[in-house]
């Protein structure tokens, strides 16, 4: 083996992993995001979910891509630990089909149809199939095929290059005693596992190890335990896929691990001491693609059938070693009516009760969200900001469950009250997602800023100060005032919303003026501004909620004009209102006018 045989081994290795992450990438660009919805959908038992682990994996090529969309839908809430342990388990076994594929190569047949399925024979083909649907055809989803075709036969390609390249160790006795070594079980499942981690693909992994067979010189005691490192290896991806992410995310990431590990040690252990008492007559003989596609998927099944009783177990290790937080106990505390339970409907009074627990739930994550996006513009934090998305994660959800349960439960025989009260929680429901979604918009205002490492100055921050504490105060009414039905405090709101829109007003034109003399630059303006229309927004969805409350506390509620209401105590017709603002004057608008 010479310098150039070394350069097409290394070649042939480049091509064969651009050709699978080519074939991956156009697969999860045909899914259209569709892996997400129906791995979320397709797991409500732990059999199920390898299943559908094994479908996605073999679909997409990668144990690992399977794997990063498990732990990013476990942190956004999407699947429970439980459910990602079945869908973790199938992944191991879909990726095998990889090896089972490149095991083609190995067809000797004078059958025309046998020769057409040989790799040497169809890639050309595919090849050809390929590039003209890429370059040809202005149909994304013609590209996308093209892509995967393409990725093929480059995957293919490399495989021949590595191939050709490594026909001449055969006659190196160095390279003999190098795989000879290998056969020590330790020293395998290792090599597996460090060649696996670098390249992070089991399958290319395995891809390659069944190029080095053509050979001959990798014996069935060589690749067993290689092939069960590879195992190992490949929980890299998820892992680094964690960082950064929630302790559900980690966890996930952590049985991937552990059952990959606990997996080959078990099967390690078995193999080894069956070959020493029985001594397989086969295992110093050499092994073909076949016989590494054929151990890599029994492998993997006997693992999944070993441990799918023992998912129960897995979750309680992992929950164990990855401890939640004090802030993940109490988001799990305030998020338990996220389950809207459909057994309720047989009493309309309890499920209607059971929606307004839920709906101040969401009120509490909407109010928690603008105190932390008010933070984040004073001072950018990683954590604040994770813990924001995650709350928003959950208003979003739990309005969609709302949505759909109290639209159910309206189609029922209901009293006039009842159907008053479902109106309610629809309207205020919708005003609390809202103000989320404003919050999650400050949020991004403060992200701008840290990103090109600006702030704002002080006088900006001291008028930035005074307005969220105004905004601070009219959320907390709002949400009083839904929880209570306090309509004193609902009456308070309107005052208040419109000494921040006069704030607004004030600290925008403010803004400019210091732009236009240079006392701040567009990338500070620009999201100042932003930010105080967010807060604008926020402060009219609590007028709104105030005005739902007082609305619906009259008995004629079917002819209540909320903009008529609106309109006729600014101008003044009630002296608890000019008594309201008059004192929000003083104790805000008075402040930036100092």
């Amino acid at each position: 083996m010479d310098f150039f045989d070394v350069v097409n081994l290394l070649g042939g290795l480049a091509l064969f992993l651009y050709g699978m992450s080519t074939l991956g990438s156009g697969l999860e660009k045909l899914s259209g995001g569709r892996l997400e919805s129906v791995l979320e959908k397709m797991t409500d038992t732990v059999l199920k979910g390898v299943l559908l682990g094994a479908a996605v994996t073999a679909a997409v090529q990668s144990s690992s891509a399977t794997t990063v969309i498990v732990v990013g839908l476990v942190n956004a809430g999407l699947l429970k630990l439980r459910q990602a342990i079945g869908v973790i388990m199938g992944a191991n076994i879909g990726t095998t089909i990889t090896a089972h594929i490149l095991r083609l190569t190995d067809i000797q047949s004078d059958n025309f149809l046998l020769n057409l399925l040989k790799p040497s024979n169809f890639s050309p083909i595919i090849a050809l199939v390929g590039i003209l649907l890429f370059m040809a055809s202005k149909k994304r989803i013609h590209k996308e095929i093209g892509q995967i075709l393409l990725g093929f036969s480059v995957l293919f390609t490399g495989m021949f290059a590595m191939e050709g390249a490594v026909h001449g160790l055969r006659e190196m006795p160095q390279i003999a005693t190098v795989f000879a070594q290998l056969s020590n079980p330790f020293l395998g499942v290792l090599v597996g596992a460090i060649v696996t981690a670098v390249i992070q693909s089991s399958s290319a992994s395995v891809g390659i190890l069944q190029a080095l067979s053509s050979a001959g010189l990798i014996t069935c005691g060589t690749a067993f335990p290689i092939i069960m490192g590879q195992n190992i290896g490949t929980t890299v991806t998820p892992i680094m896929a964690s960082i950064g992410a929630g302790k559900s995310a980690k966890r996930t990431a952590l049985i991937h691990l552990i059952f990959n590990i606990l997996g080959t040690m078990i099967f390690l252990i078995v193999t080894y001491a069956v070959h020493y008492t029985v001594d397989f007559s086969f295992w110093d003989e050499p092994i073909s693609k076949g016989g590494i596609a054929d151990f890599h998927t029994l492998f993997n099944v006997v693992v999944t059938l070993i441990f799918l009783p023992l998912a129960g177990v897995l979750e309680k290790i992992v929950t164990v070693l990855v401890k939640p937080s004090e802030q993940e106990i109490r988001r799990q505390q305030k998020t338990n009516t996220l389950i809207l339970d459909d057994r309720f409907m047989v009493s309309t009074g309890l499920a209607i009760e059971q929606a307004r627990h839920a709906v101040e739930q969401m009120a509490e994550l909407a109010e928690e969200n603008c105190g932390l996006s008010f933070d984040l513009f004073r001072s950018f934090d990683n954590k604040k900001a994770d813990l924001l998305r995650e709350n928003e994660i959950a208003i979003d959800r739990l309005e969609d469950r709302l949505r759909v349960y109290l639209l159910t439960l309206s189609g029922k025989n209901l009293a006039d009250s009842d159907s008053k009260n479902i109106s309610s929680l629809l309207n205020m429901m919708t005003e609390f997602e809202r103000i989320g979604d404003y919050a999650v918009n400050i949020s991004e205002c403060a992200q701008q800023l840290a990103e090109k490492d600006l702030s704002l100055s002080s006088g900006a921050m001291a008028e930035y100060n005074v307005i969220t504490e105004a905004v601070s105060e009219i959320v907390q009414f709002a949400c009083k005032t839904f929880s209570a039905n306090d309509i004193k405090t609902a009456e308070s709101i309107e005052p208040l919303e419109e000494t921040v829109d006069l704030m607004q007003d004030m600290l925008k034109e403010r803004h400019i003026e210091r732009l236009k003399e240079g006392e701040c630059s567009v990338d500070v303006a620009l999201p100042f501004i932003d930010m105080l229309s967010h807060l604008e927004r926020i402060s009219d969805h609590c007028s709104n909620i105030g005005v739902y409350v007082i609305g619906y506390s009259r008995e004629d509620v079917a002819g209540f004009d909320r903009h008529e209401y609106i309109r006729a105590i600014h101008q003044g017709n009630t002296a608890f209102y000019k008594e309201k603002y008059a004192f929000f004057e003083s104790k805000y608008l008075s402040r930036l006018n100092k």
